[in-house]
């Protein structure tokens, strides 16, 4: 992603509709993953640009770094106290299986090798530690708008699980994300120029933030969205016990929205 379209999203992250809500996602899941016995350790933040994920992960208990390859991104997240690591997500400077979770947030669509990226995520996991990625969804809604921030792909399903299990990782959940705005989004990409990376008017932020939000409490995961979250393993001695990404999303409180 180009420093300008970085700079934005830094600007936005904190009271952008989208953003807040997928940071509530991500708090959620640390929930539930603690409600299992997953105990807070080490975590890494992959592709954090300014670090919101990572303040999650922090807030949780987590001793996390951020990621990131770009100077912009991680000149922004240092300036957030965070502890941020310059690196390309296809060769991370960490030793072998010493992480208990990896967030993997709309990074791998940026990287010609995604192959790479996944088989080094499954390498830093311990046995047993989580993967959590999301990445954008089918190519069909393919726009200007993903040629301005730098994606290279967008992914179906079958693609999405095929990478993982390539890499050596187990699927435990594959869900669909920003379902209901899916034709909003379909209408507004069909006349885009460019980012869709704006700061849209307070009542229409409230009231886009509410409909996403709505997805915890609907049944929708299995139809076509915006995005796709999936939730994987590295198999080993250690593993987590079983729970759905859907429950992993139903419990985040309103002070993580």
């Amino acid at each position: 992603m180009e420093a300008t379209e970085i700079r934005k999203l830094d600007a936005l992250e904190d009271t952008h509709w989208w953003y807040r809500e997928r940071r509530a996602l991500l708090a959620g899941a640390l929930r539930r993953l603690a409600a299992t016995g997953v105990r807070p350790e080490r975590a890494l933040d992959v592709g954090a640009a300014g670090g919101g994920n990572t303040r999650v992960l922090r807030a949780h208990g987590w001793r996390p770094v951020a990621l990131e390859y770009s100077a912009e991104g991680a000149g922004l997240a240092r300036d957030r106290g965070l502890h941020v690591i310059r690196a390309d997500a296809r060769q991370l400077p960490l030793p072998s299986a010493g992480l208990g979770l990896v967030v993997a947030f709309d990074i791998l669509e940026h990287l010609d090798e995604d192959h790479l990226a996944a088989a080094e995520i499954r390498r830093v996991l311990r046995p047993g530690g989580t993967a959590l990625i999301a990445v954008p969804a089918d190519l069909r809604l393919w726009s200007a708008h993903d040629v301005a921030v730098g994606h290279v792909r967008r992914y179906d399903r079958a693609g999405l699980r095929a990478l993982m299990e390539q890499a050596g990782l187990v699927v435990d959940e594959l869900w669909s994300w920003n379902v209901l705005l899916r034709p909003v989004a379909a209408w507004r990409r069909r006349r885009s120029t460019g980012s869709d990376l704006d700061r849209p008017h307070p009542v229409l932020n409230l009231g886009l933030r509410a409909v996403v939000a709505a997805e915890r409490h609907l049944p929708v995961g299995a139809l076509p969205g915006v995005s796709l979250m999936l939730r994987a393993h590295r198999p080993g001695d250690r593993q987590p016990t079983p729970v759905t990404l859907r429950a992993l999303t139903d419990t985040a409180p309103h002070h993580a929205r």
